[in-house]
C-alpha cells in the first residue's frame, strides 16, 4: 500500500492547539466572567467556534485519511470540514437562547451544511486536473509525440 501525501497530522498540530486554547479560552471567559450583554454572547460564538473547530480538526483528518476522495483531500479542505462542525455548533447554540432547537431543526441544518460541503467538494472536482505524464526518458514518447509520428 502506497502512503498518502496527508497521512501526517504533524501540520495540524500548532493549529489544533492554538485553536483550543483561544476558542475555549474565549468562550470560558464569556461564561464565567461577562455578563450576558451583546458582546459577551458573541465572545462566546466565536470561542464556540474556535473551539469546536479544534476539537473537530483531527477528526475531519482522521475521516478523510480513513475515507480517502479523488482528489485526495488537502488541508484547506480538512480545515474547511472543521470550520463547518464549529460553525454548526454555534447555529445551534445561537438557535437554543430562543429555545427554537428541536431535533428536525437540528437534523436540517446539519444536513444543509453537508450538502454545502458536497457541492463544494463536487466544484473542486470538476476544476481538478491531474498532472500530466511526462516522459521519465528522451527514448520514452508521449503519447501524443507517438500520434503524430504516425502520419
Amino acid at each position: 500500500m502506497e502512503p498518502r501525501p496527508n497521512s501526517s497530522f504533524r501540520p495540524y498540530i500548532a493549529s489544533t492547539i492554538s485553536l483550543f486554547i483561544i476558542g475555549w479560552g474565549c468562550a470560558a471567559l464569556a461564561v464565567f466572567t461577562l455578563s450576558p450583554t451583546v458582546w459577551a454572547r458573541w465572545l462566546l460564538f466565536f470561542g464556540g467556534t474556535l473551539g469546536l473547530t479544534s476539537l473537530a480538526l483531527p477528526a475531519t483528518w482522521f475521516l478523510n485519511l480513513r475515507f480517502p476522495s479523488k482528489p485526495p483531500a488537502g488541508a484547506a479542505v480538512i480545515v474547511r470540514q472543521a470550520v463547518w462542525v464549529g460553525v454548526y455548533g454555534s447555529l445551534l447554540t445561537w438557535l437554543q437562547q430562543e429555545r427554537l432547537v428541536t431535533l428536525w431543526t437540528g437534523l436540517g441544518l446539519a444536513a444543509g451544511l453537508v450538502a454545502i460541503e458536497y457541492l463544494v467538494r463536487m466544484r473542486e472536482n470538476v476544476r481538478w486536473q491531474p498532472t500530466p505524464h511526462l516522459p521519465s526518458s528522451t527514448s520514452e514518447k508521449s503519447p501524443v509525440d507517438s500520434d503524430q509520428s504516425k502520419e
